[in-house]
């Protein structure tokens, strides 16, 4: 039941991702929908993939994303 709960607002959170047009929501939405991914993971006992998945797709994606959207703000600026 909690799976399934955590699988529909991940759905959630990739529709709202698409549909934002802000950027840094879009990011925070998508860093949001992994790091339900990874408790997703850590629910269905595999512990490995979890931590891989907040590892990347929670912490470096996202630092890179917003990387990039200081560096085009940064650009846009000049």
């Amino acid at each position: 039941m909690l799976i399934s709960i955590l699988l529909i607002l991940i759905v959630a959170l990739s529709a709202a991702t698409i549909f934002v047009r802000d950027l840094l929501a879009c990011i925070l939405f998508m860093s949001g929908g992994s790091l339900l991914a990874a408790l997703v993971f850590m629910l269905a006992q595999a512990p490995d993939v979890a931590i891989t998945e907040a590892a990347v797709g929670v912490g470096l994606s996202t630092i890179a994303y917003l990387w990039v959207l200081r560096a085009i703000n940064i650009k846009e600026r000049k």
